[in-house]
């Protein structure tokens, strides 16, 4: 990862505390939004891999069926989250890819299914990779199919520290109004930001970029995503303001 990189090569050497912004095409033109703690989740991926016997779609009974055994599995994830982990505890199981076969008469020999992770807990986040991997072999061995199963994990969340989120809050009221400075609720997407954040103190900010009257009002990874790049310059204005105050305490 370019950012573990980065910092294996020395870029924090030095840094005393570290600042970072996302245009954000949710919050509204002129808007800045903070929060200390956690502002973004963790994200991690998977991979399950079965492997059945196919064959004719009208002899069912010679096969093992891996699309079915990867719709049962499916359905087996989703009890993770809602049973498996605190309700207190933000988290999120996500397949987002299910590939098998290609004919209406045949059952395939294979299925691969794919998905992400997202939390904020370490001891969740344990927890889910565990449960994925018993789930998996559970539901295909008692099927008749064989499974192979990976765990990738990805970035950790992003965990805002209070004292420069509460400077980089006070900054930008006197910047732009404290009536445009919201408060955010923690996001369940990921940043790799976070590795900063775990080494040097700091904060990540959104800046809003959504616009309608740009055509800016689609979300992040829409095909018509766009933002108003306005917003740019107010991360430039924050970035100075927070160097210019940086020997200033704001309590």
């Amino acid at each position: 990862m370019a950012v573990l990189t980065m910092i294996e090569n020395g870029c924090l050497n030095g840094v005393d505390s570290i600042y970072g912004a996302h245009v954000a095409s949710h919050l509204p033109f002129g808007t800045i939004g903070v929060n200390e703690g956690y502002l973004m989740a963790s994200g991690d991926r998977f991979e399950i891999d079965i492997l059945g016997v196919g064959g004719h779609g009208a002899t069912p009974e010679l096969t093992v069926d891996p699309l079915l055994v990867g719709s049962q599995l499916v359905m087996n994830l989703q009890q993770i989250v809602s049973r498996r982990v605190d309700p207190l505890k933000p988290a999120v199981v996500t397949v987002g890819s299910f590939n098998s076969g290609d004919a209406y008469n045949i059952i395939p020999n294979t299925a691969k299914i794919k998905g992400t992770v997202r939390t904020f807990d370490e001891d969740v986040r344990d927890l889910i990779e565990k449960s994925i991997e018993q789930i998996a072999k559970s539901t295909c061995e008692g099927a008749g199919a064989t499974v192979k199963y990976s765990y990738e994990r990805g970035y950790p969340a992003v965990w805002n520290h209070p004292n420069e989120t509460r400077k980089v809050e006070e900054l930008a009221k006197l910047l732009i109004g404290e009536e445009h400075v919201k408060k955010m609720k923690p996001h369940m997407g990921m940043e790799d930001f976070a590795y900063y954040l775990q080494r040097v103190p700091g904060t990540f900010f959104w800046v809003g970029g959504k616009n309608p009257d740009k055509n800016a009002i689609y979300p992040h990874h829409h095909p018509k995503f766009d933002v108003d790049e306005q917003s740019m310059l107010i991360i430039g204005k924050m970035f100075i303001s927070i160097f210019l105050a940086k020997t200033t305490t704001i309590n």
